[in-house]
């Protein structure tokens, strides 16, 4: 197992499914696993005559396009390291990405990303465009170099180089850098391969984006090195509108999403119904709990089983599944049985618990990372005892099915998206009349959690909600904007007199009960 590589993995399947359809872009072209391989290599050839050696960074920043999937892939066949950021970042978060990690080169589609050019020019990266025309052509870079195939064929992969750099965000202001290694990235897309037991007969269509490890690991990579089938949706996102025609259109198998997609694709369901849906083998939810109703609601709707699972950055993504019909119940509330590593529940002094006692939830295996980059701190904390801590409670039921109780970290979980209430702080009061500031999760039906906030003005000053949105939205990502803002003249506060965001989030939810104020997400 040790001497595994994604690498080796993809090369594997482009051997034994030369000819079958391995990537598809809705409505323009499809490429075979032979096709794609010799792609890559090409790019890879591209990216070493432009000066990128092993162990170098490269930041990409794309939608979810075909040159995307090539180019991350030429990366980490360089023995380089890429790191994929969100697009919808501002000039000041991509400055942080990039400079954390110490990235040598940007790579964007060809009409650019503003925001992740002027950082990079700022922290002078040179930034390169990536297109690729149809799938007669090769991927040309912007910078031309000349580029020579010898130079990619003689470089062996190996499983320690480290291939996929992501941000976490942790309960500090700080995200926390994760270093995942070829050996983590084959490990954790060999375990999902065989929990849903994927072939090369699967296909499925991505709806996620590709700079999180739920799209990239368990949709892409675990497919292309099942031999099996990825269809991109045409505008480089997920739309409702088109979801169905493609998965028809190329004869998906299955799915995975998080349950605000889910939600929305029940609701275009309930309003705008298909003719006719598709057998699936199976729908697959994770990033952020599904409510039971919403489980079954998806398995009504499109007679499938729906399985829960849970993953984390640390762990290259999965770390438990309900299995498949045939291998099992699937449990509602549940997200089901360890998967391809050890897992317990240790009380504080790293005891392991018995069925039905809570505790923290702890892993250990070849997915998991080392540690977090030049962050001893948290290292400490998250390897104690032998294991990596999750940082969620949670227990085992008596047929070894995990229940999930809560998060002892303070992140807000917004339809998969975790964010770090600090670093929403940390804007909120870096604005000139803000004297206090707290940023908070409250419950959500469409998102399980949405942000609000509540802001103390400095004295005199008459400040207004929509003020501090728009603050918030030239200084954040969209995603990480408070819906709601309360602006109040005091903030309850412990003995101590500290600012705990449990307390104040409940203040907050009973005034507006008390108001009548619509539920959220209503």
């Amino acid at each position: 197992m040790e001497s595994v590589t994604l690498t080796g993995l993809m090369k594997k399947a482009a051997t034994e499914f030369p000819s079958r359809r391995a990537l598809s872009v809705s409505g323009k072209f499809d490429l075979t696993h032979a096709q794609l391989q010799q792609l890559i290599d090409h790019a890879a050839s591209l990216l070493i005559a432009s000066g990128i050696k092993p162990g170098d960074v490269v930041a990409l920043s794309f939608p979810n396009t075909v040159e995307f999937v090539i180019m991350f892939l030429a990366v980490i066949r360089c023995r380089a390291t890429a790191a994929p950021l969100n697009s919808a970042y501002t000039t000041e978060e991509f400055e942080f990405y990039l400079s954390d990690s110490q990235s040598k080169l940007l790579l964007v589609p060809a009409q650019g990303i503003k925001s992740a050019q002027a950082a990079a020019s700022k922290l002078n990266i040179p930034h390169v465009s990536a297109t690729l025309q149809d799938e007669n052509s090769k991927v040309a870079l912007s910078s031309n170099p000349d580029s020579h195939l010898d130079s990619v064929h003689q470089l062996v992969n190996d499983p320690a180089d480290v291939s996929l750099f992501l941000h976490t965000s942790g309960t500090t202001s700080r995200p926390k850098g994760v270093p995942l290694t070829q050996l983590n990235l084959a490990t954790s897309t060999l375990n999902i391969k065989s929990v849903y037991k994927l072939t090369e007969s699967d296909s499925t269509v991505i709806v996620l984006p590709l700079f999180h490890v739920h799209g990239l690991l368990a949709g892409l990579l675990s497919s292309l090195i099942s031999g099996a089938a990825v269809a991109l949706p045409a505008a480089g996102r997920f739309s409702a509108s088109t979801f169905w025609t493609d998965v028809i259109k190329y004869n998906a198998t299955w799915y995975t999403a998080v349950p605000t997609i889910h939600q929305i694709i029940l609701d275009r369901h309930e309003s705008k119904p298909e003719p006719a849906y598709p057998n699936l083998r199976f729908i697959r939810s994770c990033s952020a709990s599904l409510a039971p109703s919403v489980l079954a609601r998806l398995e009504a709707a499109f007679d499938a089983p729906v399985l829960e699972a849970y993953a984390m950055t640390e762990a290259s993504h999965l770390m438990a599944s309900n299995p498949l019909p045939e291998c099992g119940p699937h449990k509602a509330g549940s997200v089901g049985k360890p998967v391809g590593q050890e897992m317990a529940i240790l009380n504080e002094q790293g005891e392991i618990q018995p069925p039905n006692a809570n505790g923290e939830v702890c892993i250990r295996g070849l997915n998991v990372t080392k540690g977090y980059k030049n962050n001893p701190e948290a290292n400490k904390s998250a390897f104690l005892f032998g294991w990596f801590h999750t940082g969620d409670i949670g227990f085992f039921d008596s047929d070894g099915y995990l229940h999930l109780v809560g998060r002892i970290k303070e992140l807000i979980n917004r339809g998969g998206e975790k964010i770090s209430p600090i670093e929403v702080d940390a804007v909120l009061l870096s604005h000139p009349n803000v004297a206090q500031a707290v940023a908070f999760g409250v419950p959500d039906e469409k998102y399980g959690e949405e942000i609000n906030c509540a802001v103390i003005p400095r004295e005199g000053v008459n400040l207004e909600e929509a003020e501090i949105s728009q603050y918030c939205k030239k200084n954040l990502a969209s995603f990480k904007v408070p819906k709601k803002v309360f602006i109040t003249g005091s903030l309850p506060k412990t003995a101590t007199g500290k600012i705990q965001r449990r307390i104040v989030a409940e203040h907050f939810l009973s005034q507006m009960s008390a108001a009548k104020v619509p539920k959220f997400g209503a």
